[in-house]
């Protein structure tokens, strides 16, 4: 194939991607045919919280339960789950990133146009947080139990108060039914009945029969039980020996234990919701009576929950959702299938919506809202309004720019850089559509699109002043074209690297509107690179003829008489 037909082939595809490029950017072109313009005008840019409105949600992982290895990981499935979440809500766009701010670690989540923001909040706050603990070991209880002595001890001399005002002759019925703990009698003025010995621990009825008190006598101490401090009054008695009854009231100050307060009881074992795999609904009898919760772990799942019950046969493995206890099943065998069961009283209805929100995705660690921020969309528009005339502005100044300093070359620039526009919006409507990373653009992204304009007049700058620096010492246009274009290349070669160097940089540490600026930039200098070395390039070689020759006036002033000589 002849170098010629080369340079023909090569223009027309340049042709064809201009026009292909012109028709994504500007659909409005084919208005009249509507199958072709529907389909493009279904292409659209996405546009970042900034430019279309929507909400902020800021998020603080609470992850004092996690190790500090594994608060990394922790923190990608809590993106993960979120992401997975908002998805299946169809919002468009959503940002969801991490961060750590003030040495906690946060996660915030941007949905575009939504306007709700209490549907946006549900929207997340749905999303369950699963995990299974394990009961602390003997020595851990002790521990714990030492947590509860200051209360204890403020129970006891609440207790001691109360018997004082006793003694004193306040009302023992009045004081039973303001400060007693006991459910079961302080709405009756702590009035127990007639009882036979055997019905109360064994400490209470030593005191009523054995403790010789008279009818209407208090007894005059404390009496500690396993339930509590206890203010005893005998009010009468009758019958005799196995059939004698007391008749009495009493007061009640609880004892604080470590089974009224299960998070005591219970540690982290180190499986939750990012191990599971699927949830199902499932029936404990053949008929619809008990319906259950169905758990299938993933491999690192399966081994761990081996493990657990491995260890705590006898024992209670509590399941909490959103940090309360729904079941707490004692552990019988080892299971090593990988699959638990959550029972509880379900509806139907009740356990298919909680399968559908774990299948939706359980956070592995809990959130607590920290911040919300609403952005109307009108902002938004002024501020792409503004953006976008300002990039247009731009960009006719620096064509202008062009045509009137390098002429013909100038020219061709200006077609190059109407063509470069169309490639960029192209890549952003399309980002979405032909590869799994949509390109949402911001304020700061437009900002490196512009930017990126002086990116592509800077290379041809370079190679058009080579260019008339190699006709002025009398090469043909064909041949200066080439020459400006080689010498060029490592100057625009080395700008373009270090600008990309630097982006990547941005990208990799950067957050938010850094990053969008960083993206943004990066693809405009790549897709600047290929307009002026490839698309230029090609342009310039396809009209460089003898016409052109005869016309150099057009190129640059050249005087005659110093290239005859």
């Amino acid at each position: 194939m002849s170098l010629q037909r080369k340079i023909r082939i090569k223009f027309i595809l340049i042709i064809l991607l201009a026009l292909f490029v012109g028709l994504v950017s500007y659909p409005q072109a084919v208005s009249f045919y509507p199958p072709v313009y529907n389909a493009l005008n279904q292409l659209k840019v996405n546009l970042g919280l900034d430019l279309q409105g929507g909400m902020r949600l800021e998020y603080k992982a609470i992850l004092d339960n996690v190790e500090k290895d594994k608060i990394g990981e922790a923190m990608s499935g809590v993106q993960d789950v979120i992401e997975r979440r908002i998805n299946a809500f169809g919002v468009g766009e959503p940002l969801i990133q991490t961060a750590i701010s003030g040495g906690e670690h946060r996660i915030t989540v941007e949905l575009p146009g939504i306007k709700d923001m209490e549907d946006a909040k549900k929207k997340i706050k749905e999303t369950p947080f699963l995990e299974f603990k394990e009961e602390n070991t003997e020595e851990e209880m002790k521990e714990m139990e030492k947590l509860l002595d200051p209360a204890n001890k403020y129970a006891m001399e609440q207790a001691q108060e109360i018997l004082e005002k006793v003694k004193s002759g306040e009302n023992f019925e009045d004081l039973a039914k303001e400060n007693s703990q006991d459910p079961g009698s302080a709405e009756n003025g702590g009035d127990l009945g007639f009882v036979k010995r055997g019905n109360f621990v064994p400490e209470f009825d030593k005191v009523l029969f054995e403790g010789n008190l008279s009818n209407e006598e208090i007894y005059p101490e404390l009496l500690e039980t396993q339930f509590g401090w206890h203010i005893i009054k005998k009010i009468e008695e009758r019958g005799e020996g196995d059939d004698k009854e007391i008749h009495s009231k009493h007061i009640l100050i609880m004892k604080k234990t470590i089974d009224m307060f299960p998070d005591l009881k219970y540690k982290s074992s180190g499986l939750s919701g990012k191990n599971l795999k699927t949830a199902d609904v499932v029936f404990a009898n053949q008929g619809l009576s008990e319906p259950q919760v169905s758990l299938k772990f993933d491999d690192e799942g399966t081994k761990v929950f081996a493990e657990l019950t491995k260890n705590n046969i006898g024992k209670t493995i509590a399941i909490y959702l959103d940090e309360t206890i729904i079941s707490a099943p004692v552990v019988q065998v080892e299971i090593t299938n990988g699959e638990a069961v959550i029972t509880g009283d379900f509806s139907v209805d009740e356990a298919k919506k909680l399968s559908q929100r774990l299948n939706e995705g359980a956070l592995p660690v809990p959130l607590t809202l920290v911040s919300q921020q609403s952005i109307e969309a009108s902002l938004g528009k002024v501020s792409l309004d503004k953006s976008l005339v300002a990039g247009a502005a731009g960009l006719a100044a620096v064509m202008v720019f062009m045509i009137i300093y390098y002429r013909f070359l100038g020219f061709i620039a200006a077609i190059a850089l109407l063509i470069y526009t169309g490639l960029m919006i192209s890549i952003f409507k399309l980002s979405g559509f032909i590869s799994p990373w949509p390109i949402t653009l911001t304020l700061s992204g437009i900002a490196g699109f512009i930017l990126s304009l002086g990116m592509v007049v800077d290379a041809n700058i370079l190679i058009f002043e080579r260019t008339k620096e190699e006709l002025r010492s009398g090469r043909n246009v064909y041949g200066a074209i080439e020459e400006g274009f080689r010498r060029a290349w490592p100057s625009i070669r080395d700008g373009n690297v270090s600008t990309i160097i630097t982006t990547l940089i941005l990208i990799f540490v950067g957050t938010g509107f850094v990053k969008g600026f960083a993206v943004v930039l990066l693809i405009g200098v790549l897709v600047s690179m290929f307009t002026a070395i490839v698309l230029v390039r090609n342009i310039l070689k396809f009209v460089a003829g003898e016409w052109l020759e005869k016309r150099i006036g057009l190129i640059v002033k050249v005087n005659k008489q110093e290239i005859e000589e």
